[in-house]
């Protein structure tokens, strides 16, 4: 029996190359050492935003005076952070029970156990050997531990832990350091800070979210700040005692302290095992083409493991596009269009060029910003902290970047994903009739703005 593709891994990227491929008529073998659905639905995307709903309605709750309820005593609000995660566990199990039940009923083939690969057509799992025409590779990325001194000890004591750790804690720590300033440390400190927690963010460069349009991060970093949280930047960690970090800033010593110690410095591709195939690599995973093809014919890499955005969105995206090269479909990945969402209060959501890169390829540019606090939804809601920012091709108004921080900005960024995709211009979205009262309508102001000027701004 051979399979027409055997796919490793069972994340966001490898469940939906199964499944794509099921529907294209392939006979299909996905193969999952842990858990249908990856590091996204298990310890990442899904369980970190049903937190982030809980600790986004405790905030809530608490400014109900502000919206006029009365009768709260809040002096008797309190967080049951074991409730939390038990409603966190029922919607992740309800999830993975839902991806299984559509690799089922695709007729995909799952096998769990560790797929040792032979030769690219051959991999053993659990005694069974499997024959395949092509392979995927779709085995994903885990977190850094970092060489730094103290930090074994601490992470065998239970103190210096990862993002996966840190969705399955116990308790709610009361103080909390979090050496890193990327989106899944800003989403932490978001998360612990609405609960209660003393959060300090370590951040070696001059702000957080590097990778961020400019704008946005230092907005959101001055709003993190004002919600308590202690970010400390230009620093390096020299040393972790026990539940302290020992830093050096400015020249100066400086401890911070927490009960636990979350470690998020980034993540490394899973490419043990694969040495075999003789893979063209590079410092961030397996390299790969547009079409998702490797060096090696017949094997493909996605998700993580080709380390281009460690994205579960892009890895599904890119398994869908994978397959249909495998069925003989010219199909390739817009690397220009490729969103980027991080889940804090208020959210922020980017996708295209900033203006700095957009002005370093050469482009004359236009830019327009429109602010929520000019927005009439925004301010019904008290959500009016954040703006929209265009960045569009002069001459003919083409949207080459759309960055926004805003309650729902995750949602709106749509918007401009389809307009970029279709190569749309300031033009079409400010004729574009929005509904209102809605905060989709910053997008509308904003491309009036890139024209001539906004209405209500």
């Amino acid at each position: 029996m051979i399979y027409d593709v055997i796919i490793l891994g069972a994340g966001p990227g490898g469940y939906v190359a199964a499944i794509k491929a099921a529907q294209m008529g392939g006979r299909v073998a996905l193969i999952e050492k842990e858990d249908i659905g990856g590091v996204c639905l298990n310890w990442g995307c899904i369980p970190t935003k049903a937190l982030l709903k809980s600790a986004r309605l405790y905030e809530e709750i608490k400014k109900s005076d502000f919206f006029g309820i009365d009768g709260i005593d809040k002096d008797k609000i309190r967080v049951n952070w074991e409730q939390m995660n038990t409603r966190k566990d029922v919607v992740v199990k309800r999830l993975v029970n839902g991806v299984t039940n559509l690799l089922k009923k695709n007729g995909v083939e799952v096998f769990q156990g560790i797929g040792k690969l032979q030769d690219k057509n051959t991999v053993v799992v659990g005694g069974q050997i499997l024959k395949g025409k092509n392979l995927i590779i779709a085995t994903g990325s885990r977190a850094v531990m970092p060489s730094i001194e103290g930090i074994e000890e601490a992470a065998k004591a239970g103190i210096a832990i990862t993002s996966k750790e840190a969705l399955g804690l116990k308790d709610l720590p009361a103080e909390v350091v979090i050496l890193g300033g990327g989106v899944i440390a800003v989403e932490f400190a978001t998360l612990f800070n609405a609960l209660g927690s003393k959060v300090t963010l370590v951040q070696r460069s001059a702000r957080i979210l590097t990778n961020v349009e400019e704008e946005l991060a230092e907005g959101l970093q001055r709003h993190l700040i004002d919600k308590g949280i202690d970010i400390i930047t230009n620093s390096q960690i020299k040393r972790v005692q026990g539940k302290s970090v020992v830093l050096e800033v400015m020249g100066k010593e400086k401890i911070c302290y927490g009960d636990k110690i979350l470690v998020s410095l980034g993540r490394k591709p899973n490419t043990d095992g694969l040495e075999v195939l003789g893979l063209e690599m590079d410092k961030n995973g397996i390299r790969t083409n547009e079409k998702l093809e490797t060096n090696i014919p017949g094997v493909y890499a996605i998700g993580d493991v080709n380390g281009k955005y460690q994205l579960a969105h892009l890895a599904s995206a890119e398994g869908i596009t994978a397959v249909e090269n495998i069925f003989g479909q010219e199909s390739k990945i817009n690397y220009e269009i490729v969103p980027s969402c991080i889940y804090s209060f208020p959210e922020i959501a980017t996708v295209g060029l900033t203006e700095q890169d957009a002005r370093k390829q050469g482009y004359d540019v236009t830019i327009s910003k429109f602010p929520l606090s000019a927005n009439g939804k925004a301010l019904a809601e008290g959500e009016s902290i954040g703006f929209v920012k265009i960045v569009a091709e002069k001459q003919y108004g083409e949207i080459l970047g759309v960055h926004i921080m805003a309650v729902h900005a995750t949602d709106m960024i749509s918007e401009a994903i389809v307009s970029m995709q279709m190569e749309g211009t300031v033009y079409d979205v400010a004729q574009a009739i929005h509904p209102h009262p809605t905060l989709s309508e910053i997008m509308m102001e904003a491309a009036h703005g890139a024209i001539h000027k906004p209405i209500h701004h």
